[in-house]
């Protein structure tokens, strides 16, 4: 097993792959890259880890079929889901099953550090979901029930729109409740809102298929 964490990057785009590979160099974190997932999958080795950010719609073995097969693995590594505006229910999705965050482009450069370091130590993460759920649900307490119903439809990976014409209401309403629901919730991202949904029990994981 290698010294210290390996972050792997899996992009079909070039351009992405390289302003990846650079940013985590520039922090100093050890990198490789694969043009696809089915290529990591042959070239990985079987004591490896690390993390895995991965775009989720690539041709072949697409990210969602990667976090299926490492989590099949005896030590499954922690991965971050990259995903553009159309794809966040997917990404959601991808949350429910294992993934450990998804990041919707653009994004910060220190937010996706902040994520990739986090995944790095997941472990003592997960220790930590125990002693936050309390004060998740604390401030799930604090909502109003249209603030909730906002809520559970986000997490839902449901757009504004959709959410807007289920509880009938404007889109821009949805946007306002969104954003008194990120604040107190205190939640900085939607991926940081749904692993406290996921925390607090309101959103399970999804079945394994």
């Amino acid at each position: 097993m290698a010294d210290h964490p390996t972050i792997y990057v899996i992009d079909d785009d070039d351009a992405a792959r390289d302003a990846l590979a650079f940013l985590l160099k520039s922090a100093r974190l050890p990198v490789e890259v694969f043009e696809s997932a089915s290529r990591f999958v042959t070239k990985l080795p079987k004591d490896t880890h690390g993390c895995v950010i991965t775009d989720v719609r690539m041709p072949g073995m697409s990210g969602m079929d990667l976090l299926k097969h490492l989590k099949t693995q005896t030590n499954p590594m922690p991965v971050i889901v990259i995903t553009g505006h159309g794809d966040v229910p997917l990404a959601v999705e991808a949350m429910r099953r294992g993934a450990f965050d998804f990041l919707e482009k653009p994004f910060d450069d220190e937010v996706l550090l902040t994520s990739v370091r986090k995944a790095i130590n997941h472990r003592a993460v997960d220790a930590q979901r125990d002693t936050q759920k309390d004060a998740i649900l604390e401030k799930l307490a604090s909502l109003s029930s249209r603030e909730r119903q906002v809520l559970d439809g986000l997490v839902a990976g449901l757009p504004n729109k959709t959410i807007a014409y289920d509880l009938k209401i404007s889109p821009r309403t949805v946007e306002i409740y969104r954003a008194n629901t990120m604040t107190k919730m205190g939640a900085a991202s939607l991926s940081e809102l749904v692993r406290m949904a996921i925390t607090a029990g309101i959103l399970g994981a999804s079945p394994a298929t």
